[in-house]
């Protein structure tokens, strides 16, 4: 169950810091009617699902092989990860009402898929950092953590379509710095981790 709850937790950090899925989700929240929002939120989990589960089974999987390509993978993904939490901490998001999502379904479903597996930054960060930790993982714990980053997903986009849509005039750009703050210090945290590991290997 713990390794769940970190996967959950890791999970939630990484999926919740305002991006390009989320400014979709977000801006469809706010201007589409509730059925489109819950559809368009579970095609987002979808596509962010499937991102994870090919991070974390595919580097993972090569990194079990190599001690030393475990150490490299460890070291770059504790920097990495840092400096993701880091420019979290200091980034300032805004609400974007511009973004057009008054668009046929199947528009819906490709432009979930391009902003998800056609953004190299989200395929080497979600590589380097769930890859990494599945190195870290005691032998046979490796689902129950993929487990609890794929319910993070869930739970983050349906979570945020329900709130919007039933909170629309609340959300204000001081709420999505809170949260990018709070996900920032996690994944500093989570960067940590696995800068330590790394050591423990090397000393």
């Amino acid at each position: 169950m713990i390794y769940y709850l970190q996967g959950l937790t890791m999970g939630l950090a990484y999926v919740a810091p305002i991006g390009l899925q989320n400014l979709f989700v977000i801006n469809t929240a706010l201007t589409q009617k509730r059925n489109r929002v819950f559809l368009t939120a579970l095609i987002v989990i979808f596509f962010d699902v499937t991102l994870a589960l090919a991070c974390f089974f595919g580097v993972g999987a090569i990194m079990k092989q190599s001690k030393l390509l475990e150490m490299a993978v460890l070291l770059i993904g504790s920097i990495i990860v840092i400096m993701i939490g880091i420019s979290l901490i200091r980034a300032k998001d805004t609400m974007d009402s511009s973004t057009d999502v008054n668009i046929p379904i199947f528009k819906v479903i490709s432009t979930a898929c391009v902003v998800t597996w056609f953004n190299p930054q989200a395929i080497i960060d979600g590589s380097m950092m769930l890859g990494a930790f599945k190195a870290t993982l005691p032998m046979g714990q490796d689902l129950s953590f993929i487990l609890g980053v794929a319910s993070a997903s869930c739970l983050w986009f349906m979570g945020i379509s329900a709130v919007i849509s039933l909170f629309s005039a609340k959300i204000t750009d001081s709420v999505l710095r809170v949260i990018n703050i709070v996900c920032g210090v996690v994944i500093v945290i989570y960067g940590g981790k696995l800068g330590l590991n790394f050591l423990n290997i090397l000393f």
